[in-house]
C-alpha cells in the first residue's frame, strides 16, 4: 500500500515526532517546514535519519501561511507519479503573538493586527489548506485531517490570549469540517495536546511554570512528550479508527482532569 500524509509544520516538536512515527510505519511524507538556513543541517539530518526507514520524502520549505507557495507546492507534488491522494493531513504551524491584552507595566500589547495574524496561521490556515487540498483532488475517501489544539484555550496562560483566540477557533472549524467533509468520507479530528515541551513553548512567557506545573500535576507523573502525541495519531490511521470523527481528543495522560 502506497501510504502518504502531508505533515503542515514539521520542522520540529509535534510535526517532526509524527514524522518520525508514521515513517515506521509505512507511510511516505510531504514535509512543509519553515527554517532558517542556519536551522537547516538539523532538519535535514533529522530527514536522512527519517529516509532510512525506506521513506519516500518531498520537503518544501516555505511559508505554509501564504497561498501562492502553498499552491506552487502541490502543483509540484501533483506532478509527483506516487501520490494521488493524502491519507493524512497534520496541521501543525504554530505561529502567534506571544503578549497581553493589557498591561499595567510599560510592555507592548496584542494590537488588532497581532490578534489578526494569529488567528490567520493557526487556524484559518488550515481550512486554506484543505480547500487548496480539494481543488487539488487530494481529499479521497478514507483520508482525515488532524489538527492540534492546547489547554491554553480553555485557562489563563500569560500571553496566550491571542493563540488562545486562535485554538478555540481551530476547534470550531475541526467540528465544522469533520460534518462538512464526511460525505466525502475523509474525517476530522482535533487533538488537545497536554503542555508538552516544544520550541513553540519555550516561546510562551514563565514556560518553565508551564512544565513544571505539568510535570507534578500530570496523574501519570510526567509531561506530555512530542512522541506521546504522534503516537495517537498513528492509533488514528489503523482501520479500527475509522468510526471517530469530529472529536476534540484529549491526550495529556489526564492533566485536564486535575484543574
Amino acid at each position: 500500500m502506497n501510504r502518504w500524509a502531508l505533515i503542515i509544520g514539521g520542522s520540529s516538536g509535534m510535526g517532526l515526532a509524527t514524522s518520525r512515527k508514521l515513517s515506521k510505519y509505512g507511510f511516505n511524507l510531504v514535509i512543509i517546514h519553515r527554517d532558517r538556513r542556519s536551522l537547516l543541517p538539523v532538519f535535514h539530518k533529522n530527514i536522512e535519519e527519517i529516509k532510512k526507514n525506506g521513506t519516500q520524502v518531498l520537503t518544501f520549505n516555505i511559508d505554509g501561511t501564504n497561498k501562492e507557495k502553498i499552491n506552487e507546492a502541490l502543483t509540484v507534488v501533483k506532478n509527483q507519479n506516487d501520490i494521488v491522494s493524502f491519507d493524512l493531513i497534520l496541521h501543525a504551524i504554530s505561529r502567534g503573538n506571544l503578549k497581553p491584552f493589557l498591561s499595567q507595566k510599560e510592555e507592548p500589547t496584542l494590537t488588532e493586527q497581532d490578534i489578526a495574524l494569529t488567528i490567520d496561521a493557526m487556524s484559518i490556515n488550515a481550512l486554506i489548506w484543505i480547500q487548496e487540498l480539494q481543488k487539488h483532488d487530494f481529499l479521497k475517501k478514507g483520508g482525515q485531517l488532524i489538527t492540534l489544539t492546547s489547554a491554553g484555550s480553555n485557562r489563563y496562560w500569560k500571553g496566550y490570549g491571542a493563540v488562545a483566540m486562535a485554538k478555540s477557533s481551530l476547534e470550531i472549524l475541526s467540528k465544522y469540517l469533520a460534518v462538512e467533509l464526511a460525505p466525502f468520507g475523509f474525517r476530522v479530528n482535533c487533538i488537545n495536546a497536554g503542555i508538552t515541551d516544544t520550541p513553540s513553548l519555550r516561546f510562551i512567557p514563565n514556560y518553565e511554570q508551564l512544565i513544571e506545573e505539568a510535570s507534578k500535576r500530570n496523574p501519570l507523573g510526567r509531561m506530555t512528550l512530542a512522541e506521546d502525541i504522534a503516537n495517537a495519531i498513528y492509533l488514528l490511521t489503523l482501520p479500527e479508527s475509522n468510526w471517530i470523527n469530529g472529536n476534540v481528543m484529549f491526550v495529556d495522560g489526564g492533566e485536564h482532569l486535575m484543574g
